[in-house]
């Protein structure tokens, strides 16, 4: 195995674009480059970006990453990407222009379009299908309101004029300059229109949403080749060599590759995934089935458990109540809260994902008393990500323990997004699974996890075995709470969903 060349990651979230070089085979970070972009919300629960920033923002920290190392691109011996899944971008494919704002995964504009399909009893044979949910979260209502909402689209979709793509597609076509329309499968797997068990897009998924298959992108492994950047754009031809969405790919950079392990990143949203190697593995508490990671042409697949709003809830702190600076000074706030003095903070903001799968419920606080004050609501953040990520973790657990091919209990929670570098809301949510909770090394596991990928295709980094043994623990978190404290605090937490969701449901 060679030892030659750095790898680029480029990481594409929903708040803020990222590029970081790696050097392998360690995949130790050399340089990192970081540009938020705007956010638009044209309407209540709508939340849509210009595919332009994503692409102005991809580009410029591309670049920025190989000025802070010093070199040039000649010298890297691959690309990998990572995304934020679900977003819809539709663009012609004559001039490479999005025809409209891209559609965010947290955007729920389609809500009462996926009730009629669901009222319709189409929801069984799109789980058997996808192993998803009919839910706006997903890209196919997405695709459907554009063509149905942008004058022309239908019709110049139907004759091959557009191009469907998440934002990898999307880039992809950019930094090829429209030689390559292609995703990988763990992207196609977040749209509902892929049958994640045949490896292939679905015609009677396509019937059902009205998405011409004419949109589409080719689907590949996660490594593999797809394609070289334009030699104009960073200085030099760099092959592409690995795509991931996000959430797919923190798994990877966590080194989730043995069944049975279960990865949380914290990020403006929250995802869990248990990986349940090569069967895929029916969720009886309306968690997803997806497909973790796809090498060789053989799919790896996970349970996964989608939260709306975790870091979000600390932005909201920030920007609309204006009880913070920066998101770094939530834990310390946090701190000073009394724990007898305790608020619920329900963040449905844009909707309850898993368990629940609420998009009409709306954010809600219970239990304010005249004397709550800033430090009952930053707790009140940042504890309901520990009461939400409980929430997923307990379903898992169900599912898993039902499976035919579990292999025990899951032994600890891997984590990594912006907020697992809170000492104070890890050491929470380890308290509250009453589990241990394991901090890595390198936090940047979406990119590490990119780079990998890229890496592995280029011969540059060990087959999957080999990677996870060189993962590094950076802190293990352990439970110091006594039992009834958590679970009496977990009840509270139950009733403020229950009071929450928009119909008399169990939480």
């Amino acid at each position: 195995m060679t030892t030659q060349g750095a790898i680029l990651a480029l990481d594409q979230g929903t708040t803020s674009t990222r590029a970081i070089l790696f050097r392998p085979p360690a995949l130790e970070p050399l340089a990192v480059a970081q540009e938020e972009f705007p956010q638009h919300y044209p309407a209540p629960g709508w939340v849509e970006h210009d595919a332009e920033d994503l692409w102005r923002t991809a580009l410029s920290t591309l670049r920025g990453a190989l000025a802070k190392a010093g070199l040039a691109a000649g010298a890297v011996a691959a690309l990998g990407i990572a995304n934020q899944r679900e977003t819809v971008v539709i663009w012609d494919r004559a001039t490479g222009r999005p025809i409209h704002n891209a559609i965010v995964w947290q955007d729920r504009r389609t809500a009462r379009a996926c009730a009629e399909l669901r009222r319709g009893g189409h929801a069984g044979a799109v789980a058997a299908s996808t192993g998803l949910l009919i839910d706006p979260y997903f890209s196919a209502t997405k695709i459907a309101w554009l063509l149905d909402h942008v004058e022309g689209a239908r019709a110049a979709a139907e004759a091959r004029r557009l191009a469907f793509g998440t934002v990898d597609s999307f880039l992809l076509w950019r930094l090829t300059g429209g030689r390559v329309h292609a995703t990988d499968a763990t992207n196609a797997a977040r749209t509902l229109l892929y049958d994640i068990h045949a490896g292939r897009w679905d015609p009677a998924m396509l019937d059902l949403f009205r998405v011409p298959a004419a949109l589409l992108p080719e689907v590949r492994d996660c490594a593999t080749e797809f394609g070289h950047t334009e030699p104009g754009l960073l200085g030099a031809a760099i092959p592409i060599r690995g795509i991931a969405g996000d959430q797919q790919a923190a798994t990877i950079g966590q080194a989730c590759f043995t069944p049975g392990m279960v990865k949380s990143t914290y990020g403006t949203g929250c995802f869990a995934l248990l990986n349940t190697g090569a069967e895929p593995v029916r969720s009886g508490h309306r968690l997803l089935t997806t497909i973790a990671y796809q090498f060789h042409g053989r799919r790896a697949y996970a349970l996964e458990g989608a939260i709306f709003v975790a870091g979000a809830a600390v932005q909201w702190l920030r920007d609309g109540l204006g009880l913070i600076r920066a998101a770094a000074e939530s834990g310390e706030l946090a701190a000073r809260s009394e724990a007898a003095r305790r608020l619920y903070m329900v963040p449905a903001f844009v909707g309850l994902g898993a368990p629940h799968w609420d998009a009409e419920a709306r954010g809600a606080v219970f239990g304010l008393t005249r004397d709550s004050g800033p430090a009952d609501f930053a707790r009140a953040a940042l504890e309901s990500i520990g009461y939400q990520t409980r929430d997923l973790i307990e379903a898992m657990h169900a599912d898993w323990a039902a499976s035919q091919t579990a292999a025990g209990e899951i032994p600890v929670l891997r984590v990594d997004g912006g907020l697992a570098a809170s000492d104070w809301t890890m050491q929470f949510l380890a308290d509250l699974l009453d589990a241990p909770v394991d901090r890595p090394a390198v936090q940047e596991t979406t990119a590490l996890g990119a780079a990998y990928l890229a890496g592995l295709q280029s011969g540059l980094c060990p087959e999957p075995e080999g990677f996870a043994a060189g993962w590094r623990l950076e802190r293990r978190f352990t439970p110091d709470m006594p039992a009834r404290a958590r679970e009496a605090a977990y009840a509270g937490w139950r009733d403020a969903v229950r009071r929450t969701l928009s119909s008399p449901r169990q939480a």
